[in-house]
């Protein structure tokens, strides 16, 4: 994600009641330390939806004083804020990986975390995480844990990295901890689970019933490999089953839905139609049985209601609805900031009469698309004109014309396998960049012919220069990069995520290089150039 992804979606975690948001890895990159920084600043004090406090901004950093004074940098603009820091545990880990003994896993951790407490005084927050701690020594982990704490670490995160452990163990190993960790009274005990086995939500629901009290959860389950343990599922768990987990959270539900949208859309990663919670099967009812028994009685085949995690009715707007009927129900959806800002307002509101006029009606998921398709304007760095596909069968061309960053408006084509590829080949060609499509979706956001079509991919470069200069921190290298856009033409929806996509990777090359760097345009494709600046004196 962009920076200005990244801040939509913290803004919205905050509004959805998180505790607290891991914005990042600091020290990966320039970028992603700019976007921790802009969060801790912008979202660290946003109380809207918020009960008694804002969320707390954490960054994520090894076990050495450059990661760690670096995340401090980035985290400290929040009033309230974290320090995360890792160190493996596991004889594995520390024998192959790491190459250094127990006691200097103990020396080092207890380094890492009473250097992080001195940043901020004895109100600073620290985490200390014993990564792959499913499969370390529960006894050694007992140990790393008493020394971290007497160190000054507040929250003890156990993670599950490989997603290894069964419920029972996970369980176990966090009741073991709680009862044999010296000054466990002092720290809370927190859940941190991967899904290679499917057992992430599973294995921290087990570690919430022997007293874990902070679970490390991620929208929509995404995450390393097969994913995180998902937030949604969690919540929905312990709200639904109050009599199995005497526990709370602050989550406000009816927030699910947006969330996971939003994350959606912003990732490149489609939520499967049949993913428990925000799945779009989550609530559809197609068996005649079943359907018979929700009409008799809601309770007979569902568990949760549908508003309870944020699905609203489908009312119908059209292009005769007025800017007051518009403004009306975005606040009814909840997009009550949105609908104060009138600058805003009125840029949604001529998209919503374009929508109109090419649609009979619009639903509410229209709505929540266009919003959501405007909540963020990535860098322009190359702007997409148009884009035009031609000829059938097996070698369709695609034409586009891009508006580059000097202000030159240049026009090309390519011949593709299909359509998708010859788009996105003749953006390749007119930018200079060579891209590789990992991921790509299209969804349609309501029903019918005239639908709009929600775009979402993902790229990667394969430029030499990339690779060369990849970072290899904690899972950041060989990144991708994502791109959405909401249109009901699909073909311009695709060719407008592809440009989203490829000015995320400019923008990123730009913040490790100071600079936006392409292959020279070849001659004969130049159909405008910016206008010349006429010299003047005084």
């Amino acid at each position: 994600m962009n920076t200005s992804e990244k801040l939509a979606i913290a803004r919205q975690l905050s509004k959805l009641g998180v505790d607290v948001c891991e914005a990042g890895f600091p020290i990966a990159s320039q970028g992603d330390f700019e976007a921790v920084s802009l969060v801790a600043k912008e979202v660290g004090s946003d109380m809207t939806g918020r009960q008694d406090k804002p969320m707390r901004i954490a960054g994520l950093c090894r076990a050495t004083e450059g990661d760690i004074a670096r995340c401090y940098e980035a985290v400290s603009h929040a009033p309230l804020h974290r320090i995360h820091t890792f160190l493996a545990t596991s004889d594995i880990h520390l024998q192959y990986k790491l190459k250094i003994s127990r006691d200097q896993c103990i020396e080092n951790a207890v380094k890492a975390v009473t250097f992080a407490k001195s940043l901020g005084g004895n109100g600073m927050d620290v985490e200390f995480s014993a990564e792959d701690a499913g499969r370390s020594d529960p006894a050694f982990l007992a140990d790393v844990f008493g020394e971290v704490i007497k160190a000054g670490a507040s929250t003890i995160n156990v993670p599950d990295t490989v997603g290894f452990v069964t419920p029972e163990e996970y369980g176990a190993l966090i009741k073991y901890l709680v009862e044999n960790t010296p000054g466990a009274d002092n720290a809370i005990f927190s859940t941190h689970c991967h899904n290679d086995l499917g057992l992430a939500t599973a294995n921290s629901l087990h570690g919430v019933l022997n007293g874990a009290r902070q679970v490390e959860v991620t929208i929509n389950g995404i995450g390393e490999r097969a994913g995180n343990t998902a937030l949604e599922e969690v919540v929905m768990t312990v709200h639904t089953r109050p009599n199995l987990y005497p526990v709370y959270c602050n989550i406000n539900t009816n927030q699910i839905m947006r969330t996971s949208s939003l994350v959606s859309q912003y990732t490149g990663m489609m939520v499967q139609p049949n993913k428990s919670i925000v799945g779009s099967n989550a609530f559809a009812h197609e068996a005649g049985i079943h359907q018979d028994g929700v009409l008799k009685h809601a309770a007979t085949y569902e568990i949760m209601k549908p508003e309870d995690v944020g699905l609203s009715s489908s009312l119908v707007m059209g292009k005769h609805s007025g800017k007051h009927a518009f403004k009306d129900r975005l606040v009814t959806l909840g997009f009550d900031d949105v609908a104060s800002n009138e600058d805003v307002l009125r840029e949604l509101f001529v998209k919503f009469k374009a929508l109109a006029d090419r649609k009979k009606t619009i639903t509410d998921a229209d709505l929540e698309a266009i919003v959501q398709d405007g909540m963020v304007e990535p860098e322009q760095i190359w702007e997409l004109n148009s884009v035009m596909v031609s000829g059938g069968g097996a070698h369709p061309t695609a034409t586009v014309s891009l508006t580059g960053p000097d202000g030159r408006t240049i026009e090309d084509a390519a011949l593709g396998a299909g359509s998708i590829e010859a788009i996105y080949k003749a953006i390749s060609r007119v930018v200079g960049v060579n891209i590789q499509l990992v991921e790509y979706n299209v969804k349609a956001v309501t029903e019918g012919s005239n639908s709009l079509g929600h775009t979402t991919l993902r790229i990667k470069s394969v430029d030499e220069a990339d690779e060369e200069e990849s970072i290899d921190l904690h899972g950041v290298d060989d990144r991708t990069f994502g791109g959405h856009s909401v249109h009901t033409d699909t073909l311009y929806a695709s060719a407008s995520a592809f440009m989203g996509a490829i000015n995320s990777l400019l923008a990123y090359r730009k913040s490790k290089k100071g600079s936006v760097t392409t292959r020279p345009t070849p001659p004969g494709r130049v159909v405008s150039h910016p206008k010349e600046q006429i010299p003047t004196s005084s």
